[in-house]
């Protein structure tokens, strides 16, 4: 089996999809824009063949490397990034080598929000009201009809890029006066707690794991307040959000995909879809998948992708929380005492990539227990400030 893997080496805990494929015989062959020499040793063990890509952004040397793979190595079988920047490349290559699995004629509706409310609205999820504002007057026009606040977001964007809360008539002259120049759209404003959706499935579309986190709070708010962030898993899945995630996989038909799911739940405990993610939930999700069930999620998914299997027993046996910090803040607890103080709670901690700071925070926590309240106390201790 010939495997493309595009940017193997970010995020950094990505090269382990690599080496299970290697484990299970597949030929890995990787195109990326870092040198050959620079990979981590066990990146390179994995690989069997590698191209540099100056720029990645660049479709056309995309095009030459998986030419020359073809043409060495025989039909390619599956292209894979499991990374949201590279969604629509991979997807424009499994659509001219006729590769199984998402083709460019399926990114509009996974990458574009006006399009996924669509498709929610077809399978009768909930969303919150909204649309394209290519003016200021269509802007105008919607909130005549939601009312302040509001969001705006880029259509295609990750990560809250460019997302701003508008509370009045004055923010909404302000961002149009320096608003960039993609796609916007415009929605209600949701109060409640951001829960996930999120797992694996095979080739025919069953899930065969899935999980859910509850956040503190909005991406928005972390990357726009400079604020830190913390989510925990659940071990009992709310039956309201686990038949909205399952009919969300029904409709945007995930097959041998990772899937991250976000969904607001609301004061009045109603269940509103916010967007999908056709990749693994990112930062150490993947880590805390594997520490809240004691499984290996990297070897399940190469498991599905070569053999349709997923053959891991999981019972959801830990509460696993991401916990992070950020730099220049007046933490009451140094990382010692944290350390100290917490004990076998904590099964990992690290510094998190620059890239992701500004979402995620400098340095990260990865806590576990079967029990809530001692996941809460851990957020609180580790973030308590001054």
């Amino acid at each position: 089996m010939n495997i493309v893997f595009l940017s193997p080496h970010f995020p950094p805990n990505y090269y382990r999809f690599c080496i299970r494929l290697k484990e299970l015989g597949v030929t890995v062959l990787a195109v990326a824009d870092e040198s050959y020499e620079r990979l981590r040793p066990e990146l390179r063990f994995a690989l069997t063949d590698y191209h540099q890509a100056h720029n990645m952004e660049d479709y056309d040397q995309l095009l030459r490397a998986c030419g020359y793979f073809t043409h060495r190595y025989g039909k390619i079988d599956r292209i894979e990034s499991l990374n949201e920047h590279w969604l629509a490349s991979e997807a424009r290559l499994r659509t001219d080598f006729n590769v199984f699995g998402i083709h460019y004629k399926d990114i509009a509706r996974i990458k574009r929000k006006s399009e996924m409310k669509k498709v929610f609205q077809s399978a009768g999820i909930p969303v919150a009201r909204g649309g394209l504002i290519p003016t200021l007057e269509s802007a105008k026009r919607l909130i005549d009809e939601v009312g302040y606040p509001v969001v705006v977001k880029p259509d295609t964007g990750v990560g809250a890029a460019k997302t701003f809360r508008l509370n009045d008539d004055t923010d909404l002259a302000r961002f149009f006066s320096d608003k960039p120049p993609v796609d916007y759209f415009l929605e209600e404003f949701v109060q409640g707690t951001i829960c996930s959706f999120d797992g694996l499935t095979d080739r025919e579309g069953h899930p065969v794991f899935f999980t859910s986190h509850v956040y503190n709070q909005g991406v928005m708010e972390a990357v726009n307040d400079d604020l830190h962030v913390s989510f925990y898993s659940l071990r009992e899945i709310p039956a309201d959000l686990q038949a909205a995630g399952l009919r969300t996989l029904r409709a945007f038909d995930v097959r041998e995909r990772f899937f991250h799911f976000e969904f607001f739940r609301t004061a009045d405990d109603r269940i509103i879809a916010l967007e999908v993610n056709m990749r693994p939930p990112g930062g150490f999700t993947l880590d805390m998948f594997n520490y809240a069930n004691d499984i290996d999620i990297y070897a399940q998914w190469a498991n599905v992708i070569v053999h349709n299997r997923f053959t891991a027993r999981y019972d959801r046996k830990y509460h696993c929380a991401f916990i992070s910090r950020k730099r220049g803040k007046p933490y009451v607890h140094p990382h010692a005492d944290v350390l100290r103080q917490l004990g076998d709670l904590v099964c990992h901690h690290g510094a998190i990539d620059p890239v992701f700071r500004v979402a995620m925070g400098d340095y990260a926590y990865l806590v576990r227990s079967g029990e809530l309240a001692r996941i809460r106390e851990a957020i609180r201790y580790i973030q308590a400030m001054a």
